[in-house]
């Protein structure tokens, strides 16, 4: 009796880690009306720009200063690139939040959890499917906005080399590449909304107050990293590093920028991930 105690014997054929596969856990997400929301506004936004240099007046109005709005409409490639400037500090913050902080959250507000972990799937696999599903749609997100700006920009402006705001230009064989590894540097500075609001989601059974709560410590961290006079202690904010990226659209790729910003966000990112693993495996679930 007392080796049956110790080992229990499970349902014949049951296997813990073939519970909730992460392509179930992907269909079941993909079909969510949110999702289908947050791909619609930022398949939208490059159309909404290309409107806005339209009726606008290029230039940047007396300012001698040369930027990526100003090199915006000269290919492809730089539209692309704007629209990552202008949409890497919320507009891309926000569907990170979303598919983090309302994954797990929305299951205990519909009150399945407790019926997932009853099927029965173990919290650690539920946690990581979920978490490896929402990590997966956050970097489809931000593939889709950059595609949908290179299409739609091939067609108002025209495909050719990306025109840098320092001078000169990068050949059309290495924009994409230097593409890649701006969206690679915007994903991983992320990590640190998307831990915020697993985190969070895990706490709390209202999708809202995680997804809100995610986004509103981010906006805190930008509003301290403007505060000059917190001097070199601005450098462990993962806001201080967002626009580390710009090195990437250089005539010579700098890295230390980003290397340091990529090191600040995985360690808070591996924290937050690792205090929803935890909270979650110690939490009451009631709902």
């Amino acid at each position: 009796m007392s080796g049956l105690a110790q080992h229990p014997v499970s349902a014949p054929g049951y296997r813990a880690g073939r519970t909730l596969p992460v392509r179930v856990e992907a269909v079941r997400q993909l079909k969510r009306r949110r999702t289908m929301v947050m791909a619609a506004v930022l398949g939208a936004l490059p159309l909404v720009l290309i409107v806005a240099f339209a009726i606008g007046t290029p230039g940047g109005e007396g300012n001698d200063r040369i930027t990526l709005m100003d090199t915006a409409t000269a290919s492809a490639a730089n539209f692309a690139a704007t629209c990552l400037f202008v949409s890497a500090g919320f507009l891309l913050v926000v569907p990170v939040a979303l598919f983090h902080g309302d994954t797990v959250a929305s299951e205990a507000n519909w009150s399945s959890l407790r019926y997932l972990l009853a099927a029965p799937v173990p919290r650690a696999r539920l946690l990581w499917s979920k978490l490896v599903v929402a990590l997966g749609f956050s970097a489809a997100a931000m593939v889709l906005l950059p595609l949908v700006a290179l299409v739609a920009g091939t067609f108002a402006y025209g495909w050719g080399p990306l025109k840098l705001p320092t001078g000169g230009s990068l050949a059309t064989t290495e924009t994409l590449p230097r593409l890649g590894v701006v969206l690679l540097f915007i994903f991983v500075s992320q990590l640190v909304t998307a831990g915020l609001a697993f985190w969070l989601s895990t706490k709390t059974d209202a999708p809202l107050g995680a997804v809100g709560g995610a986004v509103g410590l981010t906006i805190v961290g930008n509003v301290l990293d403007a505060v000059t006079a917190l001097g070199a202690w601005r450098e462990v904010l993962p806001a201080h590093w967002q626009f580390a990226w710009i090195d990437a659209l250089q005539p010579q790729l700098e890295w230390s920028g980003m290397a340091k910003g990529a090191a600040v966000s995985i360690s808070y990112a591996l924290v937050l991930f690792a205090l929803a693993f935890r909270t979650f495996a110690r939490k009451d679930i009631v709902s």
